[in-house]
């Protein structure tokens, strides 16, 4: 970026990477794909299970099912009460990892207390993890090999690409060490040759990390954890927290207004991040049904 141009991004802020406007984007090619398919007669599938009854998750699932509904994927729910047993949640997986209608199977997190979460998404057939969580993707992020990606960082890595940010040999800090987002998140972006630092909440002197990034992303859940002492002049902010204030107002963990002053470009919350984990979700049981298309082996 020439130095004219730096000085008018100062004087603008920095650029908004708009994950709403790139899902919608999306949408249309992926409508596009599950329109071929189905005049192949196979319509994309995908299985929410929802245990118990937080607002929360059934928020978040209903944004699923909306969003498949608007390019052609047929969404089918499953809830079940609390009172589901870890052996009943196992057998439902099951059935659902032998139904050919069913591309994708996605289990809304978090599940209660007394279901083994670890064995449940394991159980799940990794032809069929959309959401990216069973061990075998997990794992196979490590030689870049897996079947699908985490949706999250999937998302991330997709804004990046669309907005030009390049990632190649920039040194890159990931706050948040979580197996859902952090890790994997490192994991791609060191795939894509950048130099990766992850932090965590045990870190010390955090500022004295993040004041290095190129780009940074953070997905730790604390409200303006990130203020703009921390951040490099025109580094890239990759906000991926999503917390509720006691207003009612959602944040991500960085300090929007602060940091946007300094960095060249940010993501907002809500409508960052937030809309691209379900636009990869959807990329991910599309490409499952795909590949049943084609013949293609997992």
């Amino acid at each position: 970026m020439t130095t004219t141009a730096l000085q008018a991004e100062k004087t603008t802020g920095a650029k908004l990477i708009d994950g709403k406007a790139v899902a919608l984007k999306m949408r249309a090619t992926q409508r596009a794909r599950v329109e071929a398919l189905q005049a192949k007669g196979i319509t994309p599938g995908l299985a929410v299970v929802l245990v118990g009854d937080d607002p929360a998750s059934a928020i978040y699932v209903s944004r699923k099912v909306k969003a498949c509904e608007a390019v052609g994927i047929k969404s089918v729910s499953y809830r079940h009460p609390t009172t589901i047993t870890n052996e009943e949640l196992l057998v439902l997986i099951g059935k659902l990892n032998a139904d050919p209608n069913i591309h994708g199977i996605l289990v809304q997190l978090p599940l209660p207390a007394h279901i083994d979460m670890a064995k449940v998404l394991e159980t799940i057939a990794p032809e069929k993890d959309v959401d990216g969580f069973h061990l075998y993707n997990v794992g196979a992020l490590v030689v870049g090999r897996q079947i699908f990606p985490p949706c999250t960082p999937y998302g991330v890595m997709h804004l990046l690409e669309y907005s030009d940010i390049p990632v190649e040999g920039r040194n890159v800090v990931v706050v948040g060490a979580s197996n859902i987002v952090g890790k994997p998140m490192a994991l791609m972006l060191m795939a894509r040759d950048a130099t990766v630092a992850i932090c965590h909440a045990k870190t010390r002197d955090l500022g004295q990390w993040t004041i290095l990034a190129d780009i940074l992303v953070v997905a730790a859940g604390v409200p303006n954890l990130i203020v703009p002492q921390m951040v490099k002049t025109d580094a890239v902010v990759i906000d991926v927290g999503i917390n509720r204030l006691p207003d009612g107002r959602i944040v991500g963990d960085v300090d929007f207004e602060g940091v946007r002053k300094k960095a060249s470009y940010i993501t907002p919350v809500p409508g960052g991040v937030g809309p691209m984990t379900i636009a990869m979700l959807l990329e991910n049981t599309i490409q499952s049904a795909e590949r049943q298309a084609s013949g293609e082996p997992a």
